[in-house]
């Protein structure tokens, strides 16, 4: 523990609020709330903590706190911190999934479609649909049984759903708009909960079309009949009252909590939902602060009452979501709960093996990495590779891995500028040159570690320009290759020299993971480089043909080859006169000949 945390330690107050952690970044890892900030704050620096904890707390070289003058208010403004600066350690807002809901448009002609977003459009909305399965499902129901336009074709043009029976705003005397408000009349009842009086009606049409001997119509209504019963029959599970609810239950071990969900709609238990997640705070805290971003962060639909375990603080949940928040002590409702909390731990023992190997995978083999190196741990690696045939068309590439897994959004390409010819050394020299400086220049975060793919004459070059151009002073590696291109040895240090890293650990896998990405998106981007440069330079050598008919070849035909093996009338249909057309192929088949001869 630095001194700068003593000396914050000694002076926290007995108060409500948030603390921010801190590391040597400066970047907010952590957000967390407390009753009383004293207590809490103090209990992450005193004591034996799980692994978990530890690396937190490792990564922590300061702390910010934000007084609050109630629980409530702490709650809230943790939310909101977390939201603003979404930090690594807070993992819980990663799901960002929105639901689909069933929706009846407000047009002339109606239509049913799935959607996720709910606008103020006059349309109709049901939902939400946890299960997209389930909402297609109860959406391919409807469409057999209700006839809403399902085309965009004008009246008296029929579409294949109109001779299907299941389209009818393309006939040549479109339904009324009385007709459409039954439809959606009955579909609301259905979605509503009201499907068993439609299935008793389907029924009754079937026994009238089997007595007037129509039974082709008949097997059409006992097929409709049938998916009722499937898609909306199959849940057994169901409350009397038909109110929409919510039913959470939780469990934790080890540092880790699983929160499962029941989705109630109509009085019928439709779908679930299951988090996992590390955590920090106290059980029982961290239950409450899910529960509120769970709605108001991560925009799920607020149904009219939700269910949570005995023990929970109903009067702060009920003030922060403004909602009914019950604890059910009997009958079929605290069952629910119960198989709630049944459910999380048994999904909490279900996920222990994977969390245990992917953490083997990914975050323990970075502390290993990071001890073999003798550096601090390497939380975020950037590693670069060059890419070129003969010098032809050089590029590099650099992906990052953030605590062992690939963060895609920040891999970058580069275009060698400045380099002639096929020299390694100062393709390094340069990509190294031009990342750094607009880190640098926009306060971007630095890396842990550096992974340059080469050996000691690539390390050589890149550690010139972190030090001597950039005065940084960034651990740096090279990944050398053995003689069928896989990783073979890891160097460091001055002078280079071979890592000893066994052959069968995380840590080698780990290295040989980052080295095989960034060779797979160097390459990716120097064959596309590559392809689109040999493309438009042997269009650019064609007489009369200038750049929009270059860009009208290239949008048409995928490939020299196609264009080769086009037609003259092919080429023309475009709007291109004939004779540039036979000169286009022309000179397209003479190059290909001249391959094959050198061939």
């Amino acid at each position: 523990m630095n001194q700068k945390i003593q000396e914050k330690l000694a002076v926290l107050p007995p108060k409500p609020g948030c603390y921010l952690m801190k590391d040597k970044h400066n970047t907010i890892i952590y957000v967390g709330k407390s009753k009383l900030l004293k207590n809490r704050v103090r209990s992450y620096f005193t004591g034996a903590h799980d692994q978990k904890t530890q690396r937190l707390v490792q990564e922590i070289v300061d702390f910010e706190y934000i007084i609050t003058s109630s629980e409530i208010e702490a709650l809230i403004l943790e939310m909101n911190l977390i939201k603003k600066y979404d930090p690594k350690y807070n993992v819980m807002l990663k799901d960002d999934k929105s639901y689909p809901y069933l929706k009846i448009t407000s047009e002339r002609h109606p239509r049913l479609l799935i959607t996720r977003k709910v606008k103020k459009d006059k349309g109709r909305y049901f939902g939400p649909y946890p299960n997209v399965i389930a909402a297609r499902e109860t959406k391919k129901l409807l469409d057999r049984i209700y006839p809403l336009r399902k085309c965009n074709n004008p009246s008296g043009k029929p579409c294949l759903y109109y001779h299907m029976n299941q389209c009818l705003a393309c006939s040549e005397k479109p339904p009324s708009e009385e007709y459409y408000k039954d439809i959606i009349h009955d579909i609301t009842s259905f979605l509503q909960g009201g499907f068993k009086e439609i299935k008793q009606n389907l029924i009754q049409k079937m026994q009238d079309a089997s007595e007037q001997l129509n039974f082709e119509r008949a097997k059409e209504l006992r097929d409709q009949i049938q998916h009722i019963e499937v898609v909306m029959e199959q849940q057994k599970m169901t409350l009397n009252d038909r109110v929409d609810r919510d039913v959470f239950g939780y469990s934790y071990d080890k540092g880790w909590m699983c929160i499962q969900v029941f989705f109630i709609r109509q009085g019928k238990l439709i779908e679930r939902d299951v988090s996992v997640f590390p955590f920090f705070d106290e059980p029982d805290e961290t239950f409450i602060s899910f529960i509120g971003r769970f709605y108001l962060h991560e925009n799920h639909p607020k149904p009219k009452q939700i269910f949570v375990p005995i023990g929970t603080e109903t009067e702060l949940l009920q003030e922060l979501l403004e909602l009914d928040v019950h604890t059910p002590y009997r009958g079929k409702k605290k069952e629910l709960v119960e198989l709630a909390m049944e459910n999380a731990k048994a999904s909490l023992l279900e996920k222990f093996s994977i969390i245990e190997r992917d953490e083997e995978l990914t975050i323990l083999a970075v502390d290993k990495l990071g001890s073999a190196l003798n550096i601090e741990i390497p939380h975020r690696i950037e590693a670069f590779d060059n890419s070129n045939i003969q010098g032809a068309d050089p590029v590099s590439a650099m992906v990052v891995f953030v605590d062992g897994k690939p963060s895609k959004k920040d891999y970058r390409k580069y275009k060698i500028k400045d380099v002639k010819g096929p020299d390694d050394y100062e393709t390094m020299r340069e990509v190294i040159r031009r990342r750094y400086t607009r880190v640098l220049k926009d306060s971007l975060p630095l890396p842990d570690l550096i992974l340059v793919d080469g050996g000691k004459g690539q390390m050589s070059a890149a550690i010139d320009v972190l030090e001597n151009e950039l005065g940084l002073d960034i651990p740096l590696c090279g990944l050398a290759k053995d003689d069928k291109h896989r990783t073979s040895e890891l160097l460091y240090g001055e002078p280079p020299s071979v890592v000893p890293l066994e052959r069968q650990s995380q840590e080698f896998y780990l290295i040989q993971r980052i080295q095989d990405e960034v060779h797979r998106f160097a390459i990716t981007f120097h064959r596309q480089l590559r392809g689109k440069n040999l493309f438009q330079s042997e269009l650019d050598k064609i007489p009369g043909v200038g750049e929009k008919r270059r860009k009208l070849l290239l949008s048409h035909f995928k490939s020299v080859k196609e264009i080769r093996n086009a037609s003259i009338q092919d080429i023309t249909k475009l709007g291109i006169p004939q004779n540039v057309a036979e000169i286009v192929l022309q000179h397209l088949n003479e190059t290909e000949n001249k391959k094959d001869a050198e061939d």
